[in-house]
């Protein structure tokens, strides 16, 4: 059942955070949904602008249709991921994404604002909801690249003046976090002093954290042990996600840790059977790898076994 973010976030809000989890190919889709049928958890499907033309949009899409009709007791948000203007309006004139994300954190407060707003009318003239971003992370993850030099947090006092002018739904700050594997040097933390004030500001009001990968190392030692090349990799620690739950954070991103898993499995297996060619044996692996990881992830958010809780709420 596909269903707004904004229902998922009223039930959630102060209590667990919902994964939002980004996928490509149908491996991905059967892992996902799996997993969290596994974990009783309701979850978001983010489909980025590299995912809608990795082959053709109307592909994914039909493979997430299929999902619904083969996993019919799974409860779910279909969400466009750092969209622009452009492709949160063809999201919201498809009549099948349930929320958007458009991402303006390039631009100067009031034209953020603005490119915001236009796109909240849109969105909510067709019933759809708009989750916007203020502050930038650093890292990179597909067609989003920011140099650390010129990340910065989200403005507790902006916050507040953001949403109510843009009329967004949901809000990503950025308190630390950043994209891709290389998340965190030294002694960096998440900014839970920086998160503590955005709520103070906005009471009730559900916000996002992007970049939010585990990075677990021992994924990457099985990586590099099978011939990878990834060093220096650090992530967010999944213990802190509950935390960031109790201080307003209802949507947690995460992209990167699958892509780990994919290329983990797909590497092992290449490198255990040499003689092998057909795609469907690593396939096979990885959908269950996928589902396993997934269903612990929502543990540490806490939105495992929340599944028919949303159900009785949603009537």
């Amino acid at each position: 059942m596909i269903v707004t973010t904004k229902k998922l976030f009223e039930h959630a809000y102060g209590k667990y955070a919902i994964g939002a989890y980004n996928i490509n190919n149908l491996e991905q889709t059967m892992g996902l949904f799996r997993g969290n049928l596994d974990s009783q958890a309701p979850f978001i499907i983010q489909i980025s602008k590299g995912a809608r033309s990795y082959t053709d949009k109307r592909m994914l899409e039909g493979i997430i249709r299929a999902a619904d009709e083969v996993f019919p007791e799974a409860i779910f948000a279909v969400h466009l991921d750092h969209g622009d203007e452009e492709a949160c309006y063809d999201c919201i004139e498809s009549g099948f994404y349930s929320s958007v994300m458009i991402d303006a954190s390039h631009a100067p407060f009031d034209e953020n604002i603005a490119i915001t707003k236009r796109v909240v009318d849109a969105a909510h003239a067709k019933g759809i909801v708009v989750e916007a971003e203020l502050g930038m992370l650093g890292g990179v993850e597909e067609h989003v690249q920011v140099d650390e030099a010129d990340a910065k947090l989200t403005d507790p006092d902006q916050a507040q003046e953001f949403v109510e002018r843009s009329g967004c739904d949901s809000l990503a700050c950025a308190i630390g976090t950043s994209h891709g594997a290389f998340k965190f040097s030294g002694t960096q933390a998440l900014r839970f002093d920086v998160l503590e004030q955005i709520q103070a500001n906005l009471p009730g009001y559900p916000l996002v954290m992007h970049g939010s990968s585990s990075i677990p190392q021992e994924e990457v030692e099985r990586i590099n042990a099978a011939g990878g090349e990834i060093h220096g990799a650090k992530g967010v620690d999944a213990g802190q996600f509950r935390r960031a739950a109790e201080l307003g954070v209802t949507k947690i991103n995460i992209d990167t840790d699958g892509r780990l898993v994919w290329t983990r499995v797909h590497r092992e297996f290449f490198r255990d059977e040499p003689g092998k060619f057909d795609l469907r044996g690593p396939g096979k692996i990885f959908m269950a790898a996928y589902a396993d990881f997934i269903a612990g992830k929502n543990e540490k958010l806490g939105s495992a076994g929340q599944l028919e809780a949303v159900r009785k709420m949603l009537g």
